[in-house]
């Protein structure tokens, strides 16, 4: 079996010019994240809890990029929609690394908590038996949720074209003959029951930061709430559209489909890109390295 993915419905029109500003944040996440993954594994001074979780983000962001972007692109392009049944589940695969971008978001602001909190215990508290559990955590949130690719069995008796750009699991489900109400509560409900128990401790990892940052003297306290507040965006950035794209499957029968696959779109695209830049930027060492590794070498 094949599919046809079709881009954005009712901007057909206006795609061709879509794909170079979808290119420019492609190159930009391509860029930035083998960038920062390079600089943590090459860097002794580096090798500690919070750019081991650094490497991850920036591991698993290139794998859903590169799943995701190049096909859309020559959707966009060059009118390349037709995906095969294995590809599409190969595709969903990598889709669900979000998973894992929600699990380390939760341990990084676990290791901020640490930090900030009790910093003279930094070093007792994330032990290497600790970072083994963390990462051991981070991927089970991927296991749980990788059955959903499975659900998916052939025969599709219905249309083989698919509204979308990318390969979605619950768009290609209602295609099939058998009933999907399993797809459809699971693909809905373990997303969001794993995602509101990950922003459930992220809030109260945040929560005890904020309240320990506030009792900083003002200098320090300024430099952590420009920390805190970078974090707090990207965490943002990225469970707003989670969230929307999530409720939208189930309950929002009334939003304009354009506006949801665009949405939608954008929320695969943009974190990749946007994640090593507010990194690099506001993680100090890991910024110190970029500038010495490109401009004063030689």
């Amino acid at each position: 079996s094949s599919f046809l993915l079709q881009g954005i419905p009712g901007l057909e029109n206006i795609q061709l010019w879509l794909g170079f500003p979808f290119g420019i944040v492609y190159l930009i996440a391509l860029l930035g994240n083998a960038i920062i993954f390079f600089v943590i594994q090459t860097e002794c001074s580096l090798h500690q809890p919070m750019f081991y979780l650094l490497a991850m983000l920036a591991m698993t962001d290139l794998g859903l990029s590169t799943a995701t972007i190049p096909k859309i692109l020559g959707i966009f392009w060059f009118g390349f929609s037709e995906i095969a049944f294995g590809d599409f589940l190969g595709q969903m695969f990598f889709i669900h690394l979000f998973v894992l971008d929600s699990a380390i978001l939760m341990a990084m602001a676990f290791d901020r908590y640490v930090v900030i909190c009790s910093p003279l215990r930094y070093t007792t508290i994330l032990t290497p038996k600790t970072i083994i559990k963390i990462v051991v955590g981070i991927s089970f949130s991927f296991c749980i949720i990788l059955p959903d690719v499975f659900l998916l069995t052939p025969p599709f008796c219905r249309t083989h074209n698919i509204p979308h750009t990318y390969c979605e699991h619950v768009g290609v489900a209602q295609l099939a003959c058998a009933d999907i109400s399993i797809n459809i509560w699971y693909g809905f409900c373990v997303p969001i029951k794993t995602v509101i128990s990950e922003v459930i401790l992220i809030a109260i990892s945040y929560s005890f930061i904020l309240c320990a940052v506030f009792r900083l003297p003002s200098d320090t306290s300024q430099k952590a709430f420009g920390t805190f507040g970078s974090h707090v965006c990207i965490i943002l950035m990225f469970y707003t559209p989670a969230f929307f794209s999530i409720l939208v499957h189930r309950f929002g029968h009334s939003v304009s489909r354009t506006f949801h696959i665009m949405f939608a779109t954008l929320y695969i695209v943009i974190p990749p890109a946007v994640n090593p830049i507010v990194h690099g930027v506001k993680t100090k060492q890991i910024r110190d390295k970029v500038i010495l590794l490109f401009f004063y070498q030689g």
